[in-house]
């Protein structure tokens, strides 16, 4: 009898991300994927994409920053500087504005840059344009105005396909009752499913054992225990 683990496959689509990652699409996040797949035909100079924290807004960023040569500028800390860049690079990635905009009117300004010359814009965002604290009014006018793509909390099938992909790279092999438990129990996010499997190689190794239901069970209890520290 071949004692090997069974091997769990999903159907889902991917792409080249990082090099030697793969971005998986699923229905939680195939608004934002197209708003990718479609640069640079975009009908808008600026588009946001928006999603809870985890959710993989800036994974996909980078995926977006390798196709466009994009510069990228975090929010809290844009500055004239990125004038030159988005005018060099002809695509720009401004990430995470929900956490502040050190400089709105550099902002405005680079909205306008884009529009008046045909360059392109990506901004990343756990919230909303309109639920952002913008004290510009031309600046928040134009935000609300640009488009948005939403990615949600990955659904259970990119979890489960996530968690496969993630004990793969590590080559481990983990039958398909233990990603349903850990996809059951865990946090919904990218960042969940990267410590967890951390974690589970880690007890694996140190136990000489594969990934059992046991051991992945301890994992995520690990997981818990230690972003509760964090937090």
């Amino acid at each position: 009898m071949n004692g090997a683990p069974a091997q769990l496959v999903f159907d889902l689509p991917h792409r080249a991300a990082l090099g030697h990652e793969d971005f998986l699409v699923s229905q939680s996040n195939a608004a934002a994927v197209d708003l990718v797949d479609r640069w640079p035909d975009w009908p808008h100079w600026a588009a946001l994409v928006v999603g809870p924290e985890g959710s993989g807004k800036s994974h996909l960023a980078q995926v977006w920053r390798l196709k466009s040569g994009a510069g990228i500028a975090s929010g809290a800390m844009l500055s004239e500087a990125e004038v030159a860049r988005l005018s060099d690079a002809r695509a720009l990635v401004v990430e995470d504005i929900e956490r502040g905009i050190a400089d709105e009117r550099t902002l405005f300004h680079l909205l306008n840059l884009a529009r008046e010359h045909r360059l392109s814009i990506l901004l990343t965002s756990r919230a909303a344009p309109g639920e952002l604290d913008i004290a510009l009014p031309d600046l928040r006018s134009r935000l609300r105005a640009s488009p948005v793509a939403t990615i949600a909390l990955p659904d259970e099938a990119l979890l489960k396909s996530v968690l496969v992909k993630l004990f793969a790279d590590r080559q481990l092999a983990v039958e398909p009752h233990v990603i349903g438990h850990l996809a059951l129990h865990m946090e919904r996010s990218m960042r969940a499913a990267i410590g967890i499997v951390a974690e589970a190689d880690r007890l694996a190794l140190a136990r000489q054992r594969r990934v059992t239901r046991a051991i992945a069970a301890e994992a995520l209890q690990a997981y818990r225990q230690g972003d509760g520290d964090r937090g």
